[in-house]
């Protein structure tokens, strides 16, 4: 496993789809068969998403988040949104995280074409064992690290980062300031903020210290237009806040950000065009 360094100044239980997702998938593909051939096939999105291995983070949280991951891909809703344009694909890599000297790639960028490049990115997140890494949460320096491997596609029409974690940051660079210095680049940065108490269990989550880490990464990592937050109630729900984020990443893009023909995707799924 190889372990990677920015360019900057630091170091460092599925459910059946339904018939409205059906109906969907098959007006979409119907769509794009008309337009979709080997000569205009296009990236549609990128999407990188970085995995929180800090100090807070046990070896059962950090199973639980790849697993989740794996699991939430597959999810037929999220496979369907992902295939639902033959010939514009989603391209998709994933990172670990801890301080700024620290960001491991567990995938490179891979294009889902088809349902092997999808089975292949599982397997390998349900295998991948962790590595030693350093204890601080070093958000900013993930955020720079997303931004620099989103820039190396600028290919694909839109560009979005994910980023998980259960804490603030601590260490540097500090996630406001690259905000405020446009260290950020043009692309979309949405988390998912992962709630735990003190003792690690997800039943007794105080209200209040929900809202204050969702707050958090609301102001300090959303980014972007049409930026969001998940919320995810200890690594037990990580699957289902991160099918949520997935669907919305990859099925709701605004309107005027497709290409034609892949406006008609967002127009459908929005309901303002007959299906």
């Amino acid at each position: 496993m190889k372990t990677l360094t920015t360019p900057h100044a630091f170091r460092g239980a599925t459910t059946r789809p339904s018939m409205a997702h059906n109906t969907f998938a098959a007006a979409i593909t119907s769509t794009m068969l008309v337009f979709a051939t080997p000569a205009s096939a296009e990236c549609r999105l990128t999407l990188a998403l970085g995995l929180d291995v800090s100090g807070s983070v046990d070896a059962q949280e950090y199973r639980l988040q790849l697993n989740g991951l794996a699991t939430a891909l597959v999810d037929p809703d999220v496979t369907d949104a992902l295939f639902a344009a033959p010939g514009y694909w989603v391209s998709i890599a994933v990172f670990e995280w801890s301080s700024s000297s620290y960001q491991n790639l567990i995938v490179d960028w891979a294009d889902l074409s088809d349902q092997a490049a999808l089975d292949d990115i599982v397997t390998t997140l349900r295998t991948h064992k962790r590595a030693p890494a350093p204890q601080a949460t070093g958000l900013g320096a993930a955020m720079v690290f997303g931004t620099d491997m989103l820039n190396a596609r600028p290919e694909c029409w839109d560009r979005t980062l994910d980023l998980s974690g259960d804490g603030k940051n601590n260490d540097w660079p500090v996630p406001q300031r690259l905000r405020n210095e446009g260290a950020l680049g043009e692309h979309r940065i949405n988390g998912l903020a992962v709630a735990t108490s003190r003792d690690g269990r997800e039943t007794d989550i105080p209200p209040p210290g929900v809202a204050e880490l969702k707050s958090y990464f609301d102001v300090r990592v959303k980014y972007g237009p049409g930026a969001f937050v998940e919320v995810a109630l200890g690594y037990n729900d990580y699957r289902t806040a991160m099918r949520r984020k997935l669907l919305r990443e990859i099925a709701t893009l605004p309107l005027g950000m497709h290409p034609p023909p892949l406006r008609k995707l967002a127009q459908v799924r929005s309901g303002s065009v007959d299906q």
